[in-house]
């Protein structure tokens, strides 16, 4: 955890920010694998814990705007429960520890939000991405449970994303150990990727090294030959010659800071000469991405830039034809370039995803509905305080290639007979973590080998 007076200014500035009423944060429950004993690996809800930094189950927080007051509601464990668990810190001691000294028993709760509602005062709550947290506000609140998921507030919503969304010098440092955990993840990778080993046993030993560093995973892990799969989370596969290999892997401190980082190396010790023109073509893009970034710049024209650039590669090797600016404004390059430039990333990796995606990254605007822009989570002005994923990728995905083919969909931008070489080609991409500086950027961790050459030297 951070210090006690950080968690205070949190909540005392999302006071400030919230006109009236009670702010409900709830935290997560274990959630059972398959019985209840046996549950999953527990995480905190990262909104209740950027506000309260306790990472434990069965904790609700409740912040009033108008009485100053902050109440950690949970329950304390029973002596059955320290048989199996150990002596643990009572509710009121680990609260003190958030700045929190008011403490209520969970029996209290819904007295405590009846109190607020007889008096007519807002309760104010954020999307549940969590069944039983509709249930339990449903019970609550004494509202149906398709209410629930519809009043959540959009002043929190907009409170929460205003302050999270600018990372301080604490966080970036906490995110920065992340980013150096998920580097030596990668060149774990890097230098086991081989023919005849399995896609199961790099995936372990990756993991490994989050568990070892006293973390987790951030994300479940993407280790595949199948690179055009863009979440591919199946580890089936025996690596042979010839093929590329994908890893999208981050690990997540014991504080709950993510990592998020994508290297993509040959099976073999070098990159066969189509590969070679492919991912250039790639990290092409990613590093125009990269230098313009600045403060200032809406983060859809980074995306754009780094289409046009991809755009640009491939019509230089005959996959592409006609005016790139075209081609790219009618999204044409998506059938190569379907997804994102880059995400925000905190204590999620896609930071405060369950908030909404048009305030978090669009400032409440609508998103585009276009095949591929649609999928840009991120598109607003970027500010100082804004840690960012850069990730463009090229995949050449068989099944979206048959059907726009089949539709004859942009023939005038699209060399279908030159794309169908390569429908085995699979697909590749890199990624980084940045922060935006007051005057531009900076790379968060240390660095990863990406060019040709120094992947290539990783495998001698």
């Amino acid at each position: 955890m951070f210090s006690a007076k950080i968690y205070k200014e949190r909540r005392q500035r999302l006071r400030t920010q919230v006109s009236s009423g009670l702010i409900l944060l709830l935290g997560n429950d274990e959630s059972p694998m398959n019985y209840l004993d046996n549950p999953y690996p527990f995480r905190q809800d990262s909104s209740f814990l950027y506000f309260f930094g306790l990472s434990y189950p069965g904790l609700v927080g409740v912040i009033d705007v108008e009485e100053g007051r902050d109440i950690i509601l949970g329950t304390d464990l029973t002596v059955e429960d320290i048989v199996w668990m150990g002596k643990q810190p009572s509710l009121e001691e680990n609260c003190a520890r958030a700045g929190v000294k008011e403490t209520l028993d969970m029996a209290e709760i819904k007295n405590l939000l009846t109190e607020a509602r007889l008096k007519k005062r807002p309760i104010h709550f954020l999307p549940s991405y969590r069944c039983e947290h509709i249930l339990k506000l449903s019970d609550w609140l004494e509202m149906p449970q398709e209410k629930v998921e519809k009043s959540a507030s959009i002043e929190l919503i907009m409170a929460v994303v205003d302050q999270r969304q600018c990372k301080t010098p604490e966080e970036t440092e906490e995110i920065g150990k992340a980013v150096n955990i998920s580097a030596d993840m990668h060149l774990k990778a890097m230098r086991m990727a081989r023919p005849g080993i399995t896609e199961a046993q790099i995936a372990a030993a990756v993991h490994q090294v989050a568990l070892a560093a006293g973390g987790q995973i951030s994300f479940p892990i993407i280790a595949t030959v199948n690179g055009q799969i863009l979440h591919n989370h199946s580890y089936d596969n025996v690596l042979k010659s010839g093929q590329m290999f994908l890893l999208d892997a981050g690990a997540e401190t014991a504080m709950g800071y993510a990592g998020d980082l994508s290297s993509t190396m040959p099976v073999d010790k070098h990159f066969t000469p189509r590969q070679k023109e492919i991912y250039q073509i790639c990290l092409n893009a990613h590093e125009a991405a990269i230098a313009a970034l600045k403060p200032g710049i809406p983060f859809k024209d980074i995306h754009l830039l780094a289409c046009r650039v991809i755009a640009q590669g491939l019509k230089d090797l005959g996959f592409m034809k006609g005016d790139v600016e075209e081609a790219v404004a009618a999204g044409a390059h998506a059938l190569f370039f379907p997804c994102g430039t880059g995400h925000m990333m905190g204590l999620d990796v896609h930071d405060m995803e369950n908030l909404g995606e048009t305030y978090v990254g669009y400032c409440g605007k609508e998103k585009s509905t276009q095949f591929g822009l649609k999928s840009l989570r991120l598109a607003r002005k970027l500010e100082p305080g804004f840690v960012i994923t850069i990730e463009p990728g090229i995949y050449f995905i068989p099944e979206l290639i048959n059907m726009w083919k089949a539709e004859g969909k942009f023939t005038q931008f699209i060399n279908y007979d030159k794309v169908e070489t390569y429908k085995d080609f699979g697909g590749l991409r890199n990624e980084e973590d940045f922060l935006i500086t007051e005057d531009g950027y900076r790379l968060l961790g240390k660095p990863i080998p990406k060019t040709i050459e120094d992947v290539e030297a990783m495998k001698a």
